[in-house]
């Protein structure tokens, strides 16, 4: 018990505890200085050496950012809070210039999956799929392969890319395709056989361009009997022919990033020059442009607009199989292959489209440890114009379809599940409804 002490003492006792206290705030200030002296702002950050897990990955894993004070026991602290991750066998941070260099040596240099998946799409039913793909699979080279089936669907895919060739930022790609599509609603079958190598240079993480030169057998065969005159006009038992791809794609750091509460878009642009060599030359234009507004903590507003547009080079007609079908990914309310022109019952799709779409989309809640996200949209569009409308029997003329809906968005055990309910506004006579969607994929 500490013992009592009259005014006089008591005052003599907060002098002397004044004058310890400023000395003591001066000692620390003039140790403080000294830290900061010897501290290094470094304006900028580079990761180097991540092959597979992301710069902002890494970043955020132990809160390294640029325009920091760093000091030694700064740098040796990152790297004993990147190797506790368990993902890296090397790390280095160290300083150049103004930059803090973060160097590491990732532990996996051939990461993969090998995956069973069953698929379900309201109109095409359960499609089952395989899927494997490899880092590494040869050196520097990253490779895909899946397949995809039902009764309706024979479908294989097939990729291989190698990036920093012949130049760093450039990369070298090969594309297959394999396709038997026989839809219980069209009356004829489509096969396709398609083989592109192509170069890709990448500019910055944000934008891509790819030329490809590639080629292409496909054929519309097995016309069934009621079909519409001008599909059997178009019956061919084969086409192949080279072809040309020119791509570009950029995308904001919003969407890349998966960032809710930032602005973000991304525009998508492939143009083909089909059937080289031949009497059946096509150019096939294809444009799809998609962007988003945080509105609050909780709410986003989408746009996205898609178009496309295929003809003839010599004044050759197209055919069913080159044309465009706008349907449920596309325009909700409205059936794979159900608006468009049509005849005796067949979808003839159409040389031009044009959709687009407007949500307001909302975090509701979770569900299993899961975002769950709700939408209210409206899409509106259309695809039209034929080379041969049969001397004028066929309507090719630009009809406009609309419709409104509701959609969610959620997980379950792992598996992603999106459904809608659409109610077309806008529609015309023949054209095919779908009311509801439903997809999910479930992996084993």
């Amino acid at each position: 018990m500490l013992p009592k002490m009259n005014r006089k003492s008591f005052y003599k006792f907060l002098r002397q505890s004044s004058l310890i206290a400023v000395g003591a705030g001066m000692l620390a200030a003039s140790f403080t200085d000294a830290v900061k002296a010897q501290a290094v702002y470094l304006t900028d950050v580079e990761v180097r050496g991540a092959e597979f897990i992301s710069e902002a990955d890494i970043l955020q894993a132990c809160d390294i950012i640029p325009n920091f004070p760093y000091q030694d026991y700064d740098l040796a602290a990152i790297e004993d809070c990147l190797m506790m991750t368990s993902v890296f066998e090397e790390v280095d941070v160290r300083t150049e210039d103004r930059t803090l260099v973060v160097e590491v040596q990732e532990l996996n240099t051939r990461p993969g999956r090998l995956e069973a998946s069953l698929a379900y799409a309201s109109v095409d039913g359960v499609i089952g799929s395989l899927y494997f793909e490899r880092y590494n699979l040869f050196p520097q080279t990253f490779g895909s392969l899946r397949l995809d089936f039902n009764t309706e669907i024979k479908r294989a895919t097939a990729s291989l890319y190698r990036n920093n060739l012949p130049a760093p930022g450039f990369g070298i790609g090969f594309d297959m395709h394999l396709a038997s599509l026989n839809y219980d609603d069209t009356s004829y079958t489509h096969e396709y056989a398609r083989l592109e190598p192509y170069l890709a240079w990448s500019l910055n993480r944000n934008t891509r361009v790819e030329v490809g030169l590639g080629y292409r057998g496909h054929r519309q065969s097995d016309i069934g009997a009621g079909a519409s005159a001008l599909v059997v006009k178009e019956q061919t038992n084969g086409i192949s022919a080279p072809y040309l791809r020119f791509g570009f794609n950029h995308s904001s750091d919003a969407v890349l990033d998966d960032a809710w509460d930032a602005a973000g878009f991304q525009f998508k642009f492939d143009q083909f020059f089909w059937n080289l060599g031949t009497n059946d030359q096509l150019t096939d234009s294809r444009v799809a442009m998609s962007s988003y507004v945080p509105l609050g903590n909780d709410f986003r507003f989408l746009v996205s607009v898609s178009a496309g547009y295929v003809n003839g080079l010599d004044g050759n007609a197209t055919r069913a199989i080159d044309r465009f079908f706008p349907g449920p990914t596309d325009l909700r309310g409205f059936s794979p292959r159900g608006l468009g022109p049509r005849h005796a019952g067949d979808a003839l799709g159409g040389n031009k489209y044009a959709v687009a779409s407007f949500e307001v989309q909302k975090k509701l809640d979770t569900m299993f440890k899961a975002p769950v996200y709700g939408g209210i949209f409206v899409d509106t569009g259309a695809a039209w114009s034929l080379d041969d409308t049969l001397g004028g029997v066929i309507d090719d003329s630009q009809r406009r379809r609309s419709s409104v809906g509701l959609s969610l968005t959620f997980n379950v055990a792992n598996t992603p599940v999106s459904l809608y309910v659409a109610k077309p506004i806008e529609k015309e006579a023949g054209d095919q409804e779908q009311a509801f969607g439903l997809s999910f994929t479930a992996r084993f």
